[in-house]
Order: C-alpha cells, then structure tokens, then sequence
C-alpha cells in the first residue's frame, strides 16, 4: 500500500471538532464595508461552557489504525491581549510515533479570546505536516472590522472567528430550541481568507465511548465533494447535551478508508458532567 493512502487531513483531526475549515461548504467573504462607528463597544456574552485548566483529550482513528491524538486546553488564568482580558486556549494536534513513517503531524493552534465577547483577540498557527510546514499570525479589530496578519490585512464581518475561538463560541449556543435541520451560520478566519461556514442540528443521540456512555446533540457539516470526500453529508460530530456542550466523537468518511476522532480523557469542566450516564 502507498504511504499517501494513509494521510489523516489535518482539519479531521483537530478542526473536525470545531465543524470547520476547508472541508465545508463555504464561499469566501467580499465586498465587507469597514466599520467607522467610532462608538464600537464589544458585546457580552454569557459564557457558561469552559473555564480555566479545561482540558480535553482525543485518539484519532484512520480505519482501525490509533494514529494521532488531540489535546485543547484552556489556560489557568486571565491573559491581557491588546487591552482586553482574555482566554488563552491552545490546541495541538500530532500523529503517534508509531504512525510518524505514514504521515507526520505536529500542529499547534493558539487563539485569545476576550472572556466578555467569545471572540479572539489574536490567533497564532504553526503547521507540520509531513514536509508542508506553515505558520500565521494573527490580530482581529473588530471595532475597524479588520485583520492584520502576517500573510496580509482583510476586511472582515464583526465577530469573525478562527478555528479555535469558533469552537468555544459555538459551544455557548443555545441548542434547547433548535429543531432538526436547522442551520447555524458563522464566519471563520482560514489561511488569509474569510469564510461562511455552517453546520445543521441533526438531532440527539446517546453512544458509548471510552470515558463512558454519553448524551449527545448531533450536528452535519455541509461538506464539499472533492479530493477527500464522496458525499456532502459524509461527517458527523457529537456534542455532550449539557452546559459544557464538548465535543464528544467525529466520523467521517473519505475517499480512502474512514477517520474517527474520540473523546479519551476529560479535566476542569465548568459544569457538572451531566450529559454521561452514570
């Protein structure tokens, strides 16, 4: 067998429990009018989802290969970023050695998001991916609708996330109404390129994992069919139903085999855990 059959898509393995990235059926942003309101003020938002020292740890499976693993934690305290408090959060995302000779994967995502608006600050990428490596760095104004980067400087639309904010944002929406099929837009910062992304509420759903047997929300990314995927409907994420609302499982089919990404480990939920079944 080939090496490339063996390839995990990164967005699979980290981004996957985010609903995001290149995957999704998206269009990029134009025409964004700057904001000139000079009496811009952040809005608040009710975080009742994660707090400080969450940490949150998964396997990812290529077929029925245990091949990399994810962690996403939440720093232990408040961090100062451009004059705003807020949330440092990271993610890294890497390959087990054992897979390393298939496809190597070292990636780390950092993103500080202010703790009254659930929005980042500034985002930082650093991507190892066999012998691709890219890395960018980031600096949201959502008073100017602006982003300054190292890759350039965008019009955006307000509230504008990256990758690793929108999970935490997505995480404080209120699902109790939501009805089956419903769509949930957002736009996201990707590569020096502003997107529309979304993903539909599929339903709830009760499955067993490694930590135990948990209550779900379901949710279906709208995917493009292309290189990596047959089907617009080929993944499916499930979300913990409860106020901690973390990502539990990701499934997803793609050209060559499967992936699946599984909640193994959990710390320093803000809420009680009452999604899992005892």
């Amino acid at each position: 067998m080939k090496k490339k059959y063996f390839q995990i898509p990164s967005f699979l393995a980290i981004a996957g429990l985010v609903f995001l990235m290149s995957a999704f059926t998206f269009s990029p942003q134009t025409n964004v009018s700057p904001n000139t309101d000079e009496t811009f003020k952040y809005r608040k938002l009710s975080n009742q989802a994660f707090s400080f020292n969450e940490k949150l740890t998964y396997r990812v499976h290529y077929g029925i290969i245990n091949a990399a693993a994810v962690t996403m934690e939440v720093g232990q305290s408040y961090v100062d970023k451009n004059d705003r408090k807020c949330y440092h959060i990271k993610a890294d995302g890497r390959t087990l050695k054992s897979f390393d000779w298939a496809y190597k994967v070292r990636d780390k995502f950092e993103s500080y998001v202010d703790q009254e608006a659930i929005v980042p600050i500034s985002y930082n990428k650093s991507v190892q991916e066999d012998k691709y490596t890219d890395n960018d760095l980031v600096t949201f104004k959502h008073n100017k609708k602006k982003l300054y980067g190292i890759k350039g400087v965008l019009d955006m639309p307000e509230y504008t996330h990256d990758i690793i904010s929108a999970l935490y944002y997505v995480r404080n929406i209120d699902f109790s109404k939501a009805k089956k099929g419903d769509n949930f837009p957002i736009d996201i910062y990707l590569d020096n390129k502003i997107y529309n992304l979304g993903f539909k509420y599929d339903g709830k759903e009760t499955i067993n994992t490694d930590i135990g047997k948990i209550k779900c929300l379901r949710f279906v990314p709208i995917l493009v069919v292309d290189r990596v995927f047959k089907d617009q409907n080929d993944m499916t994420v499930w979300v913990s139903d409860d106020e901690n609302k973390i990502p539990i499982r990701v499934k997803a089919k793609i050209m060559v085999g499967s992936v699946k990404v599984d909640i193994t480990d959990y710390s320093h939920l803000k809420n009680p855990f009452s999604a899992k079944i005892k």
